[in-house]
């Protein structure tokens, strides 16, 4: 190509490597979501310090199994890996800007093996025959590629590969939420499963007492036999809901296990001494939709999806434009090596392409790519809106348990001065074994009930913290380098 229309089409080139192909991205407005200015059920509006939310329930082995959720679940470990796999999908977007380079050398040698000539002739005209000797040959060579960004394709792709990147951070971030109050969770199941064990073989060695008492009765033809057999059922009864309880606590404690990064039975015996049901605080400030909005790692990673999603329009929609590209290369050949530079040659090639008829294969992937933007904010608006939900039935769950321990309380209270009347009664011989039974089953119930309440109040407890997006540090974007260095901070720690 001549110099003088090289320099013609860099001229018109390098204007257009201005403009972008496709739509700019802007962030949706609170509005385009959906989002209310404030939830609609109670709540203060101040915003409290989430991040390190388990320590709220003054419970050391709970805070500790908690914090290994960063460096040792092997869900965690996946999210950190798919991070870095999504940092070097934005390498290579970013490559493209730079220009292609290699290099290349080789070496041939030429070897008579049998047969063939060669004629001489001397000065003094005589000719000789010679045989075919070996030759030599070395060469050198460089070549360049560059693919001018006219529309802004290269960069569109570049932009979308950011947003995939920072939102596989979010991603990470979600899961290491949900990961926590997982933990959390099982550790609130394993100890209401103890404190329920312990209502029953409390209850039973009570049932075990009237039951002697009974057979005293009997014997002394006081009363019929039917208060030992009532009394003999009762025992049965409590006894046989402890294997059920026993595997409910199993079961907990294996997932705790597992959601750490060991073996399912690797906590049994660090767990195995009861302790009380973590309670947190009584309430935690929940602030406003907003501010749910900017702290849930879901929400902003839907954001970043929907970025990508609208850049990814921009590098469909510059295939339909002029692509310009740039090559050459320098080569050099000789038969030794210290005549390799005595003749360089260079080459260099510009070509412009333009598409003409595809069918119109490329303006549907536009199309495609348009539908998939909007399917990408549907789904944003969907997690924004989730999240809101989440966040109001966690408070009024939360609300629902506190209510529910309150009168429970008074109800256990009641039914265990029914049940010291009711046994003090049968003992003088002045009510039924019937109305003993009666008021132990309503005590072990009343016991039941309000662990189950405390334990729901906690899970909710955790729900909220979890639901207003507690857990991870929200001033900052996760990435492949200060996701892996805690982990290996929290590794070295231990």
């Amino acid at each position: 190509m001549p110099r003088h229309a090289l320099s013609l089409l860099l001229a018109v080139a390098l204007p257009l490597a201005g403009c972008a192909a496709g739509p700019d991205y802007r962030p949706a407005t609170p509005s385009q979501l959906g989002t209310p200015d404030g939830y609609s059920v109670p709540g203060t509006a101040t915003r409290e310090d989430l991040g390190r939310w388990w320590t709220r329930f003054d419970d050391p082995l709970l805070a500790r199994l908690v914090e290994q959720a960063a460096p040792d679940n092997l869900d965690v470990a996946q999210a950190v890996a798919r991070l870095r796999q999504a940092r070097e999908a934005l390498v290579q977007a970013r490559a493209d800007f730079l220009p292609s380079l290699s290099a290349s050398g080789g070496y041939s040698r030429r070897q008579a093996i049998a047969g063939g000539s060669q004629q001489t002739q001397l000065p003094d005209g005589t000719i000789i025959n010679t045989g075919v000797g070996s030759t030599n040959n070395f060469s050198l060579g460089a070549d360049a590629s560059y693919q001018l960004d006219l529309f802004g394709g290269i960069r569109r792709s570049a932009e979308s590969a950011r947003a995939s990147y920072e939102g596989a951070g979010f991603d990470y971030a979600t899961l290491l939420v949900s990961v926590q109050s997982e933990i959390a969770r099982n550790y609130i199941l394993a100890r209401a499963a103890q404190a329920q064990i312990a209502n029953a073989r409390q209850s039973l060695a009570l049932q075990d007492d009237n039951l002697e008492i009974a057979g005293f009765r009997v014997q002394a033809g006081l009363v019929s036999s039917l208060d030992a057999e009532q009394a003999r059922a009762q025992r049965a009864q409590t006894a046989a809901s402890i294997p059920s309880l026993e595997a409910s606590y199993n079961s907990a404690v294996s997932r705790l296990g597992v959601l750490t990064g060991q073996a399912p039975g690797a906590l049994k015996v660090e767990m195995a001494a009861a302790r009380p049901i973590p309670r947190g605080p009584a309430a935690i400030g929940t602030g406003i939709p907003a501010d749910t909005l900017r702290q849930r790692p879901d929400v902003r990673s839907a954001e970043r999806a929907l970025a990508a999603a609208t850049a990814q329009i921009g590098v469909a929609e510059a295939q339909l434009y002029p692509a310009l590209g740039l090559s050459g290369g320098i080569d050099t050949a000789a038969s030794a090596v210290g005549s390799l530079g005595d003749i360089v040659t260079g080459t260099l090639f510009a070509g412009l392409s333009q598409l003409i008829f595809d069918g119109g294969r490329t303006r549907a992937q536009v199309r495609s790519q348009r539908a998939a933007a909007d399917a990408a904010f549907l789904a944003y608006k969907s997690t924004v809106l989730t999240g809101l939900e989440e966040v109001e039935n966690a408070v009024v769950a939360l609300q629902s348990a506190q209510a529910r321990s309150r009168e429970l309380a008074i109800a256990l209270d009641a039914a265990n001065n029914s049940a010291i009347l009711a046994r003090s009664q049968y003992r003088a011989g002045l009510t039924d074994f019937t109305t003993l039974n009666q008021t132990e089953t309503q005590l072990l119930s009343a016991r039941n009930s309000l662990t189950t309440a405390r334990s729901d109040e906690s899970t909710a407890l955790v729900q909220l913290f979890a639901a207003l997006g507690g857990g991870w540090d929200a001033g900052i974007t996760p990435d492949a380098d200060n996701t892996t260095t805690r982990a290996l901070d929290a590794r070295q720690q231990d």
